[in-house]
């Protein structure tokens, strides 16, 4: 139930109940009509899981090894920056003549 289909029954209820002067007949009607409402279905844990069919071998070697290669230029990248120059330069390039 949402907040406003929430807001929307109490404000019913405060508005139609017999204890608090409402038709008892329009009560149970209302009452009624606002359960024969369908539901929305509840999301689940798998929603937002893709299944996908198996991958043959050679493309599954194929992507581990293009992660191991990826992984790998970003740690010596990492490794670069993180040790600088004896100048104080994070650069290893060669500056022309």
């Amino acid at each position: 139930m949402t907040p406003e289909e929430r807001a929307a029954y109490r404000a019913f209820v405060r508005e139609n109940h017999p204890d608090r002067g409402g038709d008892p007949d329009a009560f149970v009607a209302g009452l009624a009509a606002m359960r024969a409402r369908p539901e929305p279905p509840e999301p689940t844990a798998t929603d937002d899981v893709v299944f996908v069919r198996d991958v043959p071998l050679p493309a599954r070697i194929a992507v581990a090894l293009l992660r191991t290669v990826r992984r790998h230029r970003r740690d010596r990248l990492d490794r670069l920056a993180a040790d600088p120059e004896p100048d104080g330069s994070t650069s290893r390039t060669r500056s022309a003549p």
